[in-house]
C-alpha cells in the first residue's frame, strides 16, 4: 500500500524490520528490492539475489534477478540467473525480453533481435514487445523488415508512452533513406512534443546538417543561447558539433562564452576536444595547463600530454618524456576506475597512441559491462598490426562472450584454419556460424573454404554459386571465392575474382591463400579442359 501511495523510504523502513525479524521472508525483501529498484540502488541485486536463492525454481525470481543484474553491469550474475530458469520455462516472453537485453550488452545485436522476435511471437498484441523490436528492425538490411517495423512505429506514435521514442527512431531512419519531406515531419513533431529532451534537438539538428543547410543553420543558432544556460547542454552541444565537421565553428562560438562558463567540466572537456580536432596544438596546451577539471582532471592531463605529443613530436627526448609524464599521470589518475579507464582508452584510440590504447583496453576488458567494446578495439588494434596470435585470443574470447553471433564465430573459424589452430573445433565452428546465418557472407564463404579444405570442394562451389556476385568483390572475401572457383575448375569465373584480391589490401594469411589460387589457376588453365564442363560461372546456371 506505501509503494502505492509513494511512500517509497517508510516501506523501505518497515520492510526491513521486518526482514530482520523473518529473514526468509519474500514478501519483505520483494518490497526491499522494488524500493532500491524505483531509487536507482544497486543494493536491489542483493534483495533479488536472496529471494532467488529462497525460490530457486521459480522463473520469475531469476528474471527479476538477472533484469537488476543487468542494469547495473553485471552480465554474469545475469548470465547464471538466465541460465537456472528450467527449460521449459524458457520459451515466455519475459525470458525472451530479459535474453535480448543480456544479448545487447554483450553487444549481440543479432541474437537482441532473435530474442525479441520471440517475445513478439508470443504476445503480438503487447505494444512494449513490438516498440522494442521495432526500433531494432528499422535498420534492418532487410527491407520487408525495416517496412514492418516502420508501419509498426508509426502506430505507437499515436500512443503516448511511445510516442517520443517511435519519432526518434523514425527520424533517424527517415534521415538514412534521405527521406526529406518525413524527416521534416518528424523532426517538427519531436520538437513539440512535451517530453523533448535536449538530445532531441541534436537529432533535429543531425537531420537539418544533412537535408537542410539553410534550416540547419537557423536552428544551431537558436539552440546555441539555449545550451549555454546549462553546462551539461553547452557540453552536449559542443561534442556534437566537434563529431560532425563544426569544431571550427565551436573554436570560434566558445570565444564569445563567458569563460567562467566553460572552465569545468564537462564543458571544458569538450572544448579541449574541439582544439584538438582543430589541430590548435598551442591552444590546446594552453587550454589545459594550468586549472583544475575535478573528477575530469585526467582527461586535461590526457590532452596536455597529446598536445604536447603534437607539439614536439620529433624533437628531444625531453619533450617525449614530457608526453609519457603527462599521459602516465593521466593512467595513474584512471586506474582502477572503470568508467575513466573507458574514456582515456577511446581518446587513445582516437588520436592513434596505439600502445597506449592496447593497455587500456586489455584493463578495460576486465569489466564485464565494457568488455565487449574493449574486445572489438583490440580485435582492429591488432588486426591493424597483424598480429594473428594477438588477434586470435581475441577473437576466441569475443566468441565466448557472444557464442550465438555468427559473423564472430566465422571470423574466428577463418582464421583458426589458416593458422592452422584447432583445426577439428575450426571446422565444426565454420558449420554452426553457416547454420545459424546462411546468407551471411562472411559465414557463407567461412564454410565454403572449410569444405575446400576436408576435400569437399564440391559442395564448397555450391555455396559460392549460391551467392550474389555483387557482394564477393571485397577483397577479403574474393580470395576465398577465387580459391573455391579454381579447384571447381571455374577458371573463367576466377578471373574476376584473383583480380580483386590482388588489387585490394590482404591480411598476410591471405596472401598466402592467393599464391596458392594463382599457382592452382596457372597449372589448371596449362592443362586440357575436361570434355565436359559446367559454364564458367560464380552464379548458378540458370
Amino acid at each position: 500500500m506505501l509503494l502505492h501511495e509513494g511512500q517509497v523510504s517508510k516501506a523501505a523502513q518497515m520492510a526491513q524490520e521486518l526482514a530482520r525479524r523473518h529473514p526468509d521472508s519474500v514478501a519483505a525483501l520483494s518490497i526491499l528490492a522494488d524500493t532500491a529498484e524505483r531509487q536507482n540502488l544497486e543494493e536491489a541485486v542483493v534483495w533479488r539475489e536472496r529471494i532467488a536463492r529462497l525460490l530457486p525454481k521459480e522463473p520469475e525470481s531469476q528474471l527479476n534477478l538477472a533484469s537488476a543484474a543487468l542494469r547495473f553491469g553485471k552480465l554474469d550474475l545475469a548470465r547464471e540467473a538466465l541460465n537456472r530458469v528450467s527449460p521449459k520455462h524458457r520459451d515466455s516472453a519475459a525470458f525472451h525480453v530479459v535474453a535480448g537485453w543480456l544479448a545487447s550488452t554483450e553487444g549481440n545485436f543479432a541474437g537482441q533481435e532473435e530474442q525479441f522476435a520471440a517475445a513478439v511471437k508470443k504476445e503480438p498484441k503487447n505494444d512494449l514487445y513490438q516498440f522494442n523490436l521495432a526500433v531494432l528492425q528499422i535498420r534492418s538490411k532487410d527491407a520487408e523488415k525495416s517496412k514492418d517495423a516502420r508501419a509498426t512505429l508509426e502506430r505507437l506514435v499515436t500512443i503516448t508512452p511511445y510516442r517520443t521514442g517511435a519519432l526518434r527512431a523514425l527520424l533517424n531512419d527517415a534521415v538514412e533513406r534521405n527521406d526529406r519531406t518525413a524527416a521534416d515531419s518528424f523532426a517538427q513533431q519531436l520538437q513539440m512534443s512535451p517530453e523533448v529532451t535536449f538530445g532531441d534537438y541534436l537529432l533535429c539538428l543531425n537531420f537539418y546538417r544533412k537535408l537542410d543547410e539553410k534550416k540547419f543553420r537557423q536552428l544551431l543558432e537558436k539552440v546555441k543561447p539555449f545550451a549555454a544556460r546549462n553546462a551539461s547542454d553547452l557540453a552536449s552541444l559542443t561534442e556534437w558539433m566537434n563529431q560532425n565537421g563544426l569544431a571550427g565553428d565551436v573554436v570560434k562560438w566558445v570565444d564569445k562564452l563567458p569563460p567562467e562558463r566553460l572552465s569545468s567540466p564537462p564543458a571544458s572537456v569538450a572544448v579541449a576536444d574541439a582544439y584538438a580536432t582543430v589541430k590548435n596544438w598551442s591552444r590546446l596546451e594552453r587550454w589545459t595547463r594550468t586549472g583544475k577539471w575535478g573528477d575530469a582532471e585526467y582527461l586535461r592531463l590526457a590532452y596536455g600530454a597529446i598536445a604536447e605529443r603534437h607539439l614536439h613530436s620529433g624533437t628531444s627526448s625531453n619533450a617525449k618524456s614530457e608526453f609519457e609524464m603527462l599521459w602516465q599521470s593521466a593512467a595513474a589518475l584512471s586506474e582502477d576506475v572503470p568508467e575513466r579507464e573507458l574514456m582515456l582508452a577511446r581518446l587513445a584510440t582516437k588520436w592513434q597512441l596505439a600502445n597506449q590504447a592496447e593497455e587500456l583496453w586489455v584493463r578495460v576488458e576486465e569489466n564485464t559491462t565494457m568488455r565487449r567494446e574493449a574486445l572489438d578495439n583490440l580485435r582492429q588494434l591488432y588486426r591493424a598490426r597483424d598480429e594473428t596470435t594477438e588477434l586470435y585470443a581475441v577473437l576466441q574470447r569475443l566468441h565466448e562472450t557472444s557464442p550465438n553471433e555468427a559473423p564472430i564465430t566465422a571470423d574466428l573459424a577463418r582464421l583458426s584454419l589458416n593458422l592452422g589452430e584447432n583445426t577439428e573445433t575450426s571446422h565444426q565452428l565454420a558449420k554452426e556460424a553457416y547454420d545459424r546465418a546462411p546468407n551471411e557472407v562472411s559465414c557463407a564463404v567461412t564454410y565454403a573454404f572449410s569444405l575446400h579444405r576436408l576435400a569437399r570442394n564440391a559442395e564448397a562451389l555450391a555455396i559460392i554459386q549460391s551467392l550474389p556476385p555483387e557482394r564477393l568483390h571485397d577483397a577479403h572475401t574474393a580470395v576465398y571465392v577465387a580459391l573455391v572457383l579454381v579447384n571447381g575448375n571455374e577458371l573463367e569465373g576466377a578471373k574476376d575474382y584473383l583480380a580483386a584480391a590482388e588489387n585490394g589490401k590482404l591480411y598476410p594469411e591471405e596472401k598466402s591463400l592467393l599464391e596458392e589460387a594463382k599457382t592452382k589457376f596457372v597449372a589448371a588453365s596449362a592443362s586440357p579442359s575436361p570434355v565436359e564442363s559446367t559454364p564458367p560461372s560464380a552464379t548458378p546456371p540458370r
